[in-house]
Formats: structure tokens, sequence, C-alpha cells
């Protein structure tokens, strides 16, 4: 992973402080798998750990996002999440037959999902099972683990191998000219919302018509 701390997504200030002490009274070192969850695909069920850059997002905007991936993919579609694991905890939740979904995800606690979870890290953006074919899932929504051009343009190479059109991004507002450079996307209007405040400011792109861009 980056050795460049400036590439992570930063809690603001006063969520950082509240998790440290979170931690430190709990006597725990940090996330782990939430046994307490009954649904296991419950936006929260496997715990954020911002130590690897991740920040799940709020049920609202997990909701609003497995709803437009559903929608692209149209039935019997096939939805690829890259480093976005509420969205596909999302879609499950909302157990559509419309629809499958496969995770590629680095954290291997999601190998809790079975066949659905591929291992994915973004240093070998094509090391990718036999089974993933290029061009096959009608969208892919992916939301690249650091703010760097090195990232997103190695997230950009899975992206476009695996999408049959339809990409769907999920990063920084400073990413904007990269995106438009390396997949030809659109900055939306609609603002994505993570369940701890972060400092960076998050935007969606796409490059297919949708009610997010307004």
């Amino acid at each position: 992973m980056s050795d460049n701390e400036d590439d992570v997504p930063q809690l603001s200030a006063a969520t950082l402080a509240a998790l440290q002490e979170f931690y430190s009274e709990s006597g725990r070192t940090g996330p782990e798998l939430d046994s307490t969850q009954t649904d296991k695909f419950c936006v929260g069920a496997v715990e954020e750990d911002w130590r690897m850059s991740q920040f799940w997002y709020s049920e609202d905007t997990a909701t609003r996002l497995a709803e437009e991936v559903m929608q692209q993919a149209g039935q019997h579609g096939r939805i690829a999440c890259i480093s976005a694991p509420s969205v596909y905890q999302k879609l499950k939740r909302l157990e559509s037959t419309s629809v499958s979904a496969v995770l590629l995800e680095f954290d291997r606690r999601f190998a809790a999902y079975g066949d659905e979870f591929v291992f994915y890290d973004y240093n070998n953006p094509l090391c990718l099972p036999e089974d993933l074919l290029p061009q096959s899932f009608d969208i892919v929504i992916a939301d690249p683990p650091y703010l760097s051009e090195e990232c997103l343009s190695k997230v950009a190479l899975t992206v476009k191998y695996l999408t049959k059109g339809k990409i769907l991004l999920c990063t920084g507002a400073i990413m904007e000219e990269h995106a438009g450079k390396l997949m030809d996307l659109k900055i939306c209007s609609f603002l994505p919302k993570h369940n701890h405040n972060l400092a960076n400011e998050f935007r969606c792109y796409v490059n297919y018509e949708s009610s997010l861009l307004s």
C-alpha cells in the first residue's frame, strides 16, 4: 500500500479523537468482526478499519448507490463492487433476485461472504480469478482506498477490464481531473456521506446518464 499518508482519506479531528477514546476505554486495539450483528450483510457487520483506509457509507448513501447500480445493471444484470463493501452489503440486504453482485476487496474478513468475495489488491490490478471474464459486468462501482493518481490508475485497469461500459466511481473531489483523464468520468451533484465524518470532500463520478448527475 502507499506510504504517503496524504493519499489516505482523513477522518475529521473530532471523529478521530472519539474513535481513539472508544478503543482506549474498551481495551481494544482496533476494528474487528462484530459478532453482535445478527445480519451479516448489515452495513457495519464488518467494522471499518480506518488504518486500512476503510470508511463505510451512511445508510442513505449505501442505499442510494445500491439502487443506482441495480437500476443501471438491469434485469439479471451483474455488478462488481471494487473496494465498496457497504454497497455490496446493501445490495444483499435489498434481496433483489434481479441482479447478482461480486465484492472485490483486500480485507479478507469479507471472505465470510463466500464465493461472492474475491481477494483484490490494487497493486496487482489484473490478478483476478479466471471466472471473472473481461467485460462481464453490466456496471462496476469502485471506491479506491487512496486518493492518488497511482492508486486510481491501477484501479482503473481493473474497472475497464471488468465493465461492459458503465462505471460509477466514488473518490475524493481532488481526483476529478484524474477520473476524467483515466476513465472519461463526469462529476455528479450527488454527495456521498460516510458513517464517520471525513475531512476530505468525497464525490461520485459516472460515464453514463444518471440521476446522480443532477
